[in-house]
Protein backbone atom coordinates (compact mmCIF):
# COMPACT_ATOMS: atom_id res chain seq x y z
CA UNK A 1 0.00 0.00 0.00
CA UNK A 2 1.55 3.48 -0.99
CA UNK A 3 2.44 6.06 1.17
CA UNK A 4 0.99 9.58 1.45
CA UNK A 5 3.84 12.18 0.48
CA UNK A 6 4.27 15.03 3.68
CA UNK A 7 3.68 18.53 2.71
CA UNK A 8 0.71 20.52 2.11
CA UNK A 9 -2.34 19.64 0.76
CA UNK A 10 -3.39 19.99 -2.79
CA UNK A 11 -5.68 22.43 -1.54
CA UNK A 12 -3.56 24.59 0.54
CA UNK A 13 -0.86 24.43 -2.15
CA UNK A 14 -3.90 25.83 -4.16
CA UNK A 15 -4.53 28.59 -1.59
CA UNK A 16 -0.70 29.35 -1.94
CA UNK A 17 -1.22 29.98 -5.28
CA UNK A 18 -4.36 32.27 -5.14
CA UNK A 19 -2.86 34.07 -2.26
CA UNK A 20 0.70 35.20 -4.55
CA UNK A 21 0.47 38.49 -5.89
CA UNK A 22 2.88 39.14 -8.34
CA UNK A 23 2.27 37.34 -11.40
CA UNK A 24 5.45 35.77 -12.76
CA UNK A 25 6.07 34.64 -9.07
CA UNK A 26 2.19 33.17 -9.02
CA UNK A 27 3.06 31.27 -12.06
CA UNK A 28 5.98 29.93 -10.77
CA UNK A 29 4.40 28.67 -8.09
CA UNK A 30 1.53 26.85 -9.88
CA UNK A 31 3.78 25.02 -12.10
CA UNK A 32 6.04 23.85 -8.98
CA UNK A 33 2.89 22.41 -7.23
CA UNK A 34 1.56 20.63 -10.57
CA UNK A 35 4.80 19.52 -11.27
CA UNK A 36 5.18 18.22 -7.54
CA UNK A 37 1.45 16.70 -7.69
CA UNK A 38 2.10 14.62 -10.96
CA UNK A 39 5.69 13.51 -9.19
CA UNK A 40 3.63 12.40 -6.34
CA UNK A 41 1.02 11.12 -8.07
CA UNK A 42 3.62 8.92 -10.64
CA UNK A 43 5.75 7.54 -7.53
CA UNK A 44 2.43 6.02 -5.34
CA UNK A 45 2.84 8.48 -2.77
CA UNK A 46 -0.02 11.11 -3.76
CA UNK A 47 -0.38 14.39 -1.47
CA UNK A 48 -3.76 14.32 -0.31
CA UNK A 49 -6.62 16.74 -1.41
CA UNK A 50 -7.35 18.14 1.95
CA UNK A 51 -9.13 21.47 2.78
CA UNK A 52 -8.33 24.81 2.74
CA UNK A 53 -10.41 28.22 2.51
CA UNK A 54 -9.68 29.88 -0.50
CA UNK A 55 -10.01 33.52 -0.74
CA UNK A 56 -12.84 35.38 -2.11
CA UNK A 57 -10.90 37.35 -4.71
CA UNK A 58 -7.01 35.97 -5.45
CA UNK A 59 -4.02 38.37 -4.71
CA UNK A 60 -3.29 40.88 -7.57
CA UNK A 61 -0.16 42.77 -8.46
CA UNK A 62 -0.57 46.71 -7.95
CA UNK A 63 -0.09 46.61 -11.67
CA UNK A 64 -2.39 46.47 -13.85
CA UNK A 65 -5.12 49.17 -12.52
CA UNK A 66 -8.10 47.32 -13.08
CA UNK A 67 -11.20 49.39 -14.45
CA UNK A 68 -14.89 48.33 -15.50
CA UNK A 69 -15.08 47.07 -18.86
CA UNK A 70 -16.16 50.26 -20.35
CA UNK A 71 -13.18 52.12 -19.65
CA UNK A 72 -10.70 49.47 -21.34
CA UNK A 73 -10.19 51.27 -24.43
CA UNK A 74 -11.20 49.71 -27.73
CA UNK A 75 -7.90 47.96 -29.41
CA UNK A 76 -7.38 48.42 -32.56
CA UNK A 77 -5.22 45.14 -33.63
CA UNK A 78 -4.02 47.09 -37.12
CA UNK A 79 -1.56 49.36 -35.16
CA UNK A 80 1.37 47.69 -33.19
CA UNK A 81 0.05 49.53 -29.90
CA UNK A 82 -3.03 47.62 -31.04
CA UNK A 83 -1.56 44.24 -30.61
CA UNK A 84 0.04 44.74 -27.62
CA UNK A 85 -2.93 45.94 -25.98
CA UNK A 86 -4.62 42.58 -27.43
CA UNK A 87 -1.48 41.21 -26.31
CA UNK A 88 -2.03 42.36 -22.66
CA UNK A 89 -5.81 41.63 -22.58
CA UNK A 90 -5.17 37.79 -23.46
CA UNK A 91 -2.11 38.12 -21.16
CA UNK A 92 -5.00 38.69 -18.00
CA UNK A 93 -7.28 36.27 -19.32
CA UNK A 94 -4.51 33.76 -18.73
CA UNK A 95 -3.42 35.02 -14.87
CA UNK A 96 -6.91 34.93 -14.12
CA UNK A 97 -7.75 31.02 -15.70
CA UNK A 98 -4.74 30.10 -13.38
CA UNK A 99 -6.55 31.18 -10.28
CA UNK A 100 -9.80 30.04 -11.60
CA UNK A 101 -8.20 26.50 -12.09
CA UNK A 102 -6.87 26.31 -8.05
CA UNK A 103 -9.79 27.92 -7.32
CA UNK A 104 -12.06 25.00 -8.21
CA UNK A 105 -9.57 22.66 -6.73
CA UNK A 106 -9.58 24.56 -3.05
CA UNK A 107 -13.24 25.93 -3.19
CA UNK A 108 -14.67 22.36 -4.21
CA UNK A 109 -12.23 19.47 -1.76
CA UNK A 110 -15.55 18.54 0.30
CA UNK A 111 -17.20 17.10 -2.76
CA UNK A 112 -16.14 13.65 -3.43
CA UNK A 113 -14.36 13.31 -6.59
CA UNK A 114 -12.16 10.70 -8.78
CA UNK A 115 -8.36 11.42 -8.30
CA UNK A 116 -8.96 12.18 -11.85
CA UNK A 117 -10.58 15.44 -11.36
CA UNK A 118 -7.68 16.73 -9.96
CA UNK A 119 -5.08 15.56 -12.42
CA UNK A 120 -7.30 17.62 -14.89
CA UNK A 121 -7.37 20.91 -13.21
CA UNK A 122 -4.37 20.78 -12.03
CA UNK A 123 -2.86 19.92 -15.27
CA UNK A 124 -5.04 23.05 -16.96
CA UNK A 125 -3.56 25.72 -14.24
CA UNK A 126 -0.03 24.38 -15.36
CA UNK A 127 -0.86 25.13 -18.98
CA UNK A 128 -2.43 29.02 -17.99
CA UNK A 129 0.64 29.38 -16.32
CA UNK A 130 2.88 28.17 -19.44
CA UNK A 131 0.44 30.40 -21.22
CA UNK A 132 0.19 33.61 -19.34
CA UNK A 133 4.40 33.33 -19.17
CA UNK A 134 4.60 32.67 -23.04
CA UNK A 135 2.01 36.30 -23.53
CA UNK A 136 4.03 38.06 -21.06
CA UNK A 137 7.37 37.19 -23.00
CA UNK A 138 5.78 38.89 -26.15
CA UNK A 139 5.10 41.52 -24.37
CA UNK A 140 8.39 42.44 -23.18
CA UNK A 141 9.54 41.37 -26.55
CA UNK A 142 7.34 44.11 -27.90
CA UNK A 143 8.88 46.47 -25.48
CA UNK A 144 6.06 46.45 -23.20
CA UNK A 145 4.83 44.33 -20.06
CA UNK A 146 2.11 43.28 -18.35
CA UNK A 147 0.49 45.44 -16.08
CA UNK A 148 1.71 48.24 -18.55
CA UNK A 149 -2.04 48.79 -19.30
CA UNK A 150 -5.49 48.71 -18.09
CA UNK A 151 -7.17 45.54 -17.72
CA UNK A 152 -10.90 44.08 -17.38
CA UNK A 153 -11.91 44.29 -13.53
CA UNK A 154 -15.10 41.65 -14.00
CA UNK A 155 -12.95 38.63 -14.75
CA UNK A 156 -13.59 37.03 -11.05
CA UNK A 157 -17.26 37.64 -11.86
CA UNK A 158 -18.03 34.13 -13.07
CA UNK A 159 -15.79 32.58 -9.73
CA UNK A 160 -17.80 34.70 -7.77
CA UNK A 161 -21.51 34.02 -9.09
CA UNK A 162 -21.04 30.23 -9.06
CA UNK A 163 -18.69 29.73 -5.65
CA UNK A 164 -20.66 27.30 -3.76
CA UNK A 165 -22.21 25.21 -6.73
CA UNK A 166 -19.22 23.32 -8.62
CA UNK A 167 -21.74 22.16 -11.53
CA UNK A 168 -22.32 26.22 -12.18
CA UNK A 169 -18.61 26.64 -12.31
CA UNK A 170 -17.99 24.05 -14.62
CA UNK A 171 -21.42 25.13 -16.60
CA UNK A 172 -20.00 28.45 -17.31
CA UNK A 173 -15.99 29.00 -16.54
CA UNK A 174 -14.76 26.08 -19.28
CA UNK A 175 -18.04 25.17 -21.05
CA UNK A 176 -18.92 29.11 -21.55
CA UNK A 177 -16.06 30.91 -20.94
CA UNK A 178 -12.99 28.64 -22.30
CA UNK A 179 -15.31 27.69 -24.94
CA UNK A 180 -15.29 31.27 -26.22
CA UNK A 181 -11.40 31.34 -26.26
CA UNK A 182 -11.91 28.73 -28.87
CA UNK A 183 -14.17 30.93 -31.53
CA UNK A 184 -11.70 33.73 -31.03
CA UNK A 185 -8.27 32.55 -31.20
CA UNK A 186 -8.23 31.68 -34.62
CA UNK A 187 -8.67 35.18 -35.63
CA UNK A 188 -6.39 36.68 -33.22
CA UNK A 189 -3.16 34.18 -34.45
CA UNK A 190 -4.29 35.50 -38.04
CA UNK A 191 -3.58 39.02 -36.53
CA UNK A 192 -0.28 38.47 -35.73
CA UNK A 193 0.43 36.40 -38.87
CA UNK A 194 -0.32 39.40 -40.95
CA UNK A 195 2.01 41.61 -38.63
CA UNK A 196 5.08 38.79 -39.19
CA UNK A 197 4.80 38.42 -35.23
CA UNK A 198 6.06 34.95 -35.19
CA UNK A 199 6.47 34.44 -31.22
CA UNK A 200 2.93 35.69 -30.84
CA UNK A 201 2.03 33.48 -33.28
CA UNK A 202 3.42 30.25 -31.93
CA UNK A 203 2.42 31.45 -28.53
CA UNK A 204 -1.08 31.68 -29.79
CA UNK A 205 -1.32 28.49 -31.08
CA UNK A 206 0.01 26.49 -28.07
CA UNK A 207 -2.94 28.37 -26.47
CA UNK A 208 -5.13 26.92 -29.15
CA UNK A 209 -4.31 23.70 -28.68
CA UNK A 210 -4.22 23.21 -25.01
CA UNK A 211 -7.57 24.94 -24.63
CA UNK A 212 -9.98 22.53 -26.18
CA UNK A 213 -8.55 20.29 -23.33
CA UNK A 214 -9.30 22.38 -20.85
CA UNK A 215 -13.05 22.93 -22.35
CA UNK A 216 -13.02 18.97 -22.68
CA UNK A 217 -12.30 18.76 -18.83
CA UNK A 218 -15.35 21.21 -18.39
CA UNK A 219 -17.63 19.12 -20.47
CA UNK A 220 -16.71 15.44 -18.89
CA UNK A 221 -16.99 16.40 -15.04
CA UNK A 222 -19.95 18.46 -15.75
CA UNK A 223 -21.48 15.29 -17.86
CA UNK A 224 -20.10 13.12 -14.65
CA UNK A 225 -21.56 14.89 -11.92
CA UNK A 226 -24.78 14.92 -14.19
CA UNK A 227 -24.96 11.12 -14.40
CA UNK A 228 -23.98 11.17 -10.34
CA UNK A 229 -27.14 13.17 -9.52
CA UNK A 230 -29.17 12.00 -12.37
CA UNK A 231 -29.79 15.35 -14.38
CA UNK A 232 -30.17 15.80 -18.39
CA UNK A 233 -26.41 17.88 -19.16
CA UNK A 234 -27.79 19.75 -22.09
CA UNK A 235 -30.80 21.21 -19.83
CA UNK A 236 -28.85 21.06 -16.62
CA UNK A 237 -26.50 22.81 -18.90
CA UNK A 238 -28.98 25.48 -20.00
CA UNK A 239 -30.33 26.54 -16.69
CA UNK A 240 -27.04 26.78 -14.80
CA UNK A 241 -26.02 29.32 -17.66
CA UNK A 242 -29.31 31.45 -17.62
CA UNK A 243 -28.96 31.62 -14.05
CA UNK A 244 -25.29 32.13 -13.62
CA UNK A 245 -23.96 33.46 -16.96
CA UNK A 246 -24.61 37.46 -17.43
CA UNK A 247 -24.92 37.88 -21.21
CA UNK A 248 -25.54 36.07 -23.88
CA UNK A 249 -23.16 33.17 -26.14
CA UNK A 250 -22.34 35.16 -29.22
CA UNK A 251 -21.57 33.21 -32.43
CA UNK A 252 -20.32 32.39 -34.73
CA UNK A 253 -19.16 29.09 -32.92
CA UNK A 254 -16.05 27.28 -33.67
CA UNK A 255 -18.29 24.27 -34.06
CA UNK A 256 -15.44 21.68 -34.86
CA UNK A 257 -13.30 22.63 -32.18
CA UNK A 258 -16.08 22.73 -29.76
CA UNK A 259 -17.07 19.10 -30.45
CA UNK A 260 -13.83 18.24 -30.49
CA UNK A 261 -14.24 19.69 -26.53
CA UNK A 262 -17.36 17.50 -26.10
CA UNK A 263 -20.05 20.45 -26.64
CA UNK A 264 -22.52 19.74 -29.29
CA UNK A 265 -24.46 22.47 -30.55
CA UNK A 266 -28.17 21.68 -28.71
CA UNK A 267 -25.53 22.60 -26.04
CA UNK A 268 -24.93 26.41 -26.93
CA UNK A 269 -26.76 27.86 -29.98
CA UNK A 270 -30.22 27.73 -27.39
CA UNK A 271 -28.17 30.26 -25.33
CA UNK A 272 -27.37 32.21 -28.31
CA UNK A 273 -28.50 35.68 -29.02
CA UNK A 274 -31.71 36.25 -29.35
CA UNK A 275 -32.57 36.35 -33.31
CA UNK A 276 -29.30 34.67 -34.19
CA UNK A 277 -30.14 30.94 -35.50
CA UNK A 278 -27.30 28.10 -37.02
CA UNK A 279 -26.63 29.27 -40.87
CA UNK A 280 -24.56 25.63 -41.55
CA UNK A 281 -21.36 24.28 -40.73
CA UNK A 282 -18.90 26.07 -39.12
CA UNK A 283 -20.60 29.08 -39.52
CA UNK A 284 -21.12 29.05 -43.08
CA UNK A 285 -23.74 30.25 -44.88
Amino acid sequence: MSEKMEGPSLAERAVEVLTTADARAKCALSRRHAAAWFAAREAGTALPVGRAAPPDRPARPARPELVSPREVPRRRPGSRAGRIALLHAIAHIELNAVDLHWDIVARFAHTPMPAGFYDDWVKAADEESKHFNLLADCLEAAGSHYGALVAHAGMWRAAEDTAHDLMARLAVVPMVLEARGLDVTPEMIAIFERAGDEQAVAALKVIYAEEVGHVAYGAKWFNFLCGRHDLDPRETFHALVRRHFHGTLKPPFNEEKRAEAGLPPDFYWPLAEEGAAPRGPAGTA
